[in-house]
């Protein structure tokens, strides 16, 4: 083994690397972390977010695995039965579908069938979503399903220092947690600061303050929604840019708050539209923030297909110019 170093200082980071950087930090930190999956050994994973990690901390808590999802899922479960702290990667968001059964009715419910005695300190890594020009299975955004089910954190960080914080975060609960990464914004780059988080891993944040209309997302869809902000910026309209950064439980404390202001909301998700999460930010901000509303709220998302072929993507993902046509209707009333 190589000797460690971790981040000490601020710096410009990927996301990819401030990932890197934070499993590294949670490594270091305490041993009964070890990563799991395909190909994060000597490669580093398809998108390299594990490099160099097998060559400082050794085989025998970076471990290569066989090509069976449901394999490395049930075996991290028994290895948290033991007192590690596993963190699984999936390689591809499309990949986690034959070990739904083992996350659903396994992972989610043991320590609630234990009566609390059993945690289950476990973290499964999904880099997830569209715009990288890939095949069936490879550009899923398939958040719903496990934010649907009670027992399981599911987060998803937008910027580099939100990564590198909420991985380690997420690594120190005591319940599972589904960490979706965006995998398009990997290579993002933005400033990351190890002396302090910025925030609580379920805690939604206000990227952009504005007066006029509130719009929110996760993940890569927050940088969509700072585009057409700045578009609209120079239109005269003001949006504020609101990030979940926790899909389960959500926060929704500030995002009511900015709705009280602006007294519009559009709801905008790269995943299907139909029985997601943007229908139930949609409904839950309805419900509490009724009497706010000046316009109902609108939702731009995917639409309710299979994920089209990789020429097709930019017909199917959510844009600026999708975004701002919701603003521009819900101003209309």
């Amino acid at each position: 083994m190589s000797q460690v170093t971790t981040l000490n200082e601020p710096g410009t980071l990927p996301i990819a690397r401030a990932i890197n950087e934070g499993l590294r930090a949670a490594m270091a930190a305490d041993e009964r972390v070890i990563l799991m999956g395909e190909d994060i050994g000597p490669l580093g994973g398809v998108f390299r977010v594990t490099d160099k990690l097998q060559a400082e901390f050794g085989s025998a808590r970076v471990l290569d695995t066989p090509l069976a999802e449901a394999g490395i899922i049930g075996s991290a479960i028994g290895l948290a039965m033991r007192g590690y702290r596993p963190v699984c990667e999936i390689q591809f968001d499309g990949f986690i579908f034959p070990a739904f059964n083992q996350i659903v009715t396994q992972l989610a419910k043991i320590t609630n069938r234990h009566d609390g005695a059993v945690s289950m300190p476990i973290v499964i890594r999904v880099p997830y979503g569209g715009h990288i020009g890939a095949v069936e299975h490879h550009q899923e955004s398939p958040e719903a399903y496990f934010a649907h089910t009670p027992g399981l954190r599911v987060v998803a960080p937008s910027t580099p220092n939100d990564a590198y914080w909420m991985i380690q975060q997420a690594i120190q609960s005591p319940d599972p947690v589904l960490f979706f990464e965006p995998k398009a914004k990997y290579w993002q780059k933005g400033e990351v600061d190890p002396s302090a988080p910025a925030a609580e891993l379920h805690q939604t944040r206000v990227a952009r303050t504005g007066t006029d209309c509130t719009v929110v997302g996760h993940g890569a869809m927050v940088t969509t929604l700072l585009q057409a902000a700045e578009v609209a910026q120079s239109e005269g309209t003001s949006l504020e840019v609101v990030d979940l950064r926790s899909l389960s439980p959500i926060d929704y404390a500030p995002l009511i708050a900015s709705v009280r202001k602006t007294g519009r909301l559009v709801v905008a998700q790269e995943a299907q539209g139909g029985l997601s999460l943007g229908s139930e930010v949609a409904a839950t901000v309805t419900e509490h923030a009724f009497t706010a509303l000046l316009a109902p709220v609108l939702r731009v998302s995917g639409y309710d297909v299979p994920f089209p072929p990789a020429h097709l993507e930019g017909l199917y993902l959510p844009d600026a110019d999708r975004v701002l046509e919701a603003v521009d209707r819900t101003l209309q009333y």
